[in-house]
């Protein structure tokens, strides 16, 4: 009968320190796993990795891997959402197969919003567009309405999570909004965008608002379809000076 040594001198496994909140859905496509240095590490040693006591990877020491950290690959098709646990085993020559400590690990699979249909759009069609009252709708933002600031929603969307981050992007100007609490799940979100915010984003016959998500994990939904609305021009209270387009990934700085 063999017998397993628990070593303690076996750490548990890691993961990037990008993925400490969880596993995403872009993570889960190529996740390795680490294995530290061990004690009497030698050429011919054999680590074979567990992910929820399913064998998924195995390398055998050469002389360059001695010393060195190891990362073992998990095969997409063994991550599902959920809870998971992992751990690796060590078995070397003469010596009793020893188990290191495990890690356990979140998964989280489910984009807010859904999966974007077309994965080389920057657009959720998924996704509703904000939704504004008719009048703004129909004759764009007034001058007292600039004063006050706007109102606005954002209807309930598939994967709806606690702790997703909501970012509106009203032109060019981004506006953070509060986290998603377990009670704000399923409902619309209602959204106040002050005075400063519109301001900022200076005059224009078509100015878009969108917004996207990001969850706790890191899952992205990509941008929501825009609504365009005409604000000001002509109006002396939004003159402010041009900033330049931003591109995809930035954001402007004060």
């Amino acid at each position: 009968m063999t017998h397993t040594s628990h070593t303690p001198e076996l750490a548990a496994p890691s993961l990037a320190p990008a993925q400490k909140n969880g596993i995403n859905l872009a993570a889960a496509a190529h996740l390795l796993i680490d294995v530290m240095p061990y004690p009497d590490m030698d050429v011919g040693d054999v680590i074979e990795l567990f992910w929820n006591s399913c064998y998924v990877a195995s390398r055998v020491l050469s002389a360059e891997d001695v010393s060195t950290s190891i990362s073992l690959r998990v095969p997409e098709s063994f991550i599902a959402s959920g809870a998971a646990q992992i751990h690796y085993r060590v078995m070397q020559i003469g010596q009793e197969p020893a188990l290191s400590a495990t890690t356990a690990v979140q998964v989280k699979l489910d984009c807010p919003g859904g999966q974007p249909s077309t994965l080389s759009s920057d657009e959720n069609q998924q996704l509703a567009p904000v939704t504004l009252p008719d009048t703004i709708r129909r004759q764009g933002v007034n001058p007292n309405q600039i004063k006050r600031g706007v109102p606005l929603t954002i209807e309930p969307y598939v994967n709806m999570a606690e702790d997703d981050e909501i970012t509106l992007r009203w032109g060019d100007v981004r506006m953070d909004l509060p986290r998603i609490t377990a009670a704000d799940i399923g409902q619309t979100i209602q959204v106040w965008v002050p005075s400063a915010i519109i301001v900022e984003g200076g005059e224009d016959l078509r100015l878009d608002v969108t917004y996207c998500i990001l969850d706790r994990v890191g899952n992205n939904s990509r941008w929501a379809p825009a609504r365009t609305v005409k604000i000001g021009c002509g109006n002396p209270y939004l003159k402010v000076p041009l900033r330049p387009q931003l591109k995809a990934a930035e954001t402007l700085k004060n």
